[in-house]
């Protein structure tokens, strides 16, 4: 039995991929950018935020803290979110309202929140930005 015959070769595999692409139109929507601007752009899409999402632990803090937030406060907090991405932020303070919330911008994710009784200290920590909306 002669294996050899029962698999394709890299090479066919190469050829067959080639002539596949050589008749496709090329099509750059990025043509005339420098590579620092394709990059840039393809950073802010890749963490664009769209819906943020809430964490366990700012699930609870919300019901501990009786906070309920209305559409439009949601729709805020993600403003804030894309804006503080816009920038550069990992570690977001957002504030707005008397309400204030630690955001992970790259992970869509609000870590925490709290509203000004809880937020007394006016302490916090591991930041690297913040955002007033």
């Amino acid at each position: 039995m002669d294996i050899k015959n029962n698999f394709t070769s890299i090479e066919q595999i190469t050829n067959q991929y080639l002539s596949n692409q050589t008749n496709k139109p090329i099509n750059n929507k990025n043509e005339g950018l420098s590579f620092n601007q394709v990059l840039e752009q393809t950073r802010i899409n890749s963490r664009n935020v769209s819906e943020l999402k809430f964490s366990k632990h700012a699930d609870l803090r919300l019901a501990q803290r009786n906070i309920s937030l209305s559409e439009d406060q949601i729709s805020r907090l993600n403003e804030g979110a894309k804006r503080a991405m816009e920038k550069g932020i990992n570690e977001s303070l957002v504030i707005m309202d008397d309400l204030t919330f630690i955001v992970n911008v790259k992970n869509s994710t609000v870590v925490t929140a709290m509203d000004m009784e809880s937020s007394k200290e006016n302490v916090f920590t591991n930041i690297d930005g913040a955002v007033i909306i």
